[in-house]
């Protein structure tokens, strides 16, 4: 079975705090809040920058954050 990927974020004691707060007002894990505020931002950055090119995203190596489990 393939794993997800992931990826390790570094955050200061405050940050992690606003966080933790922020997932429990809104009643999410501190991953998914995490994901949440993420597909926000790409939202934001498509609508004030542009969408994506496809083929430029697809040629972005994500080796390193993948791995394949059995």
């Amino acid at each position: 079975m393939k794993k997800q990927p992931e990826i390790t974020v570094r955050l200061s004691e405050d940050l992690l705090r606003k966080l933790l707060y922020i997932s429990e007002a809104e009643g999410r894990t501190p991953n998914n809040q995490f994901l949440f505020m993420l597909r926000n931002n790409i939202q934001y950055f498509e609508r004030t920058k542009g969408k994506f090119n496809a083929q430029k995203l697809a040629s972005i190596d994500i080796s390193e954050y993948v791995t394949d489990e059995d």
